[in-house]
């Protein structure tokens, strides 16, 4: 049985952000703590090496035999671009999409952002309360 690498530390998150490179990611990064804060009533907590993540849920891997943490929304400044962890399914939020600014979507959860001037901060605020309230609906032991 295998366990996860990605899960929630005690390394620092203004440690990690400061470590980035580029003005603009870092700018971005603490700009994003700010937001998902707000928006979630969670602190910021590191979730492996790169990923911020607040609030957490505990889910049955498709065995059933293993339990797992995850955060409940999450992101992570990768190369090129910042991945936003929509948990429900990005899917889900077709119609929010729509008026966010520019992003591009992956399999599942992934939201994608070059930099957080392309998007409508206050629509993906929107978006990260819905997606909240909808992984703590599937999931009401969260935390």
């Amino acid at each position: 049985m295998t366990s996860l690498k990605t899960t929630k530390n005690d390394l620092s998150v203004s440690g990690f952000i400061s470590g980035l490179e580029g003005k603009q990611k870092k700018k971005d990064s603490n700009e994003l703590v700010k937001l998902f804060e707000s928006a979630t009533g969670y602190k910021a907590s590191m979730w492996g090496f790169s990923m911020i993540g607040f609030g957490s849920y505990k889910y049955k891997t498709h065995s059933g035999k293993q339990e797992n943490e995850w955060p409940l929304t999450a992101f992570s400044p990768r190369g090129k671009n910042i991945s936003i962890y929509i948990m429900p399914g990005v899917a889900k939020f077709e119609k929010q999409l729509k008026q966010l600014g520019k992003h591009k979507v992956g399999k599942g959860s992934c939201l994608y952002i070059k930099k957080l001037s392309d998007v409508d901060t206050q629509v993906l605020e929107k978006i990260i309360i819905a997606s909240v309230k909808g992984i703590k609906q599937m999931y009401p032991d969260s935390k």
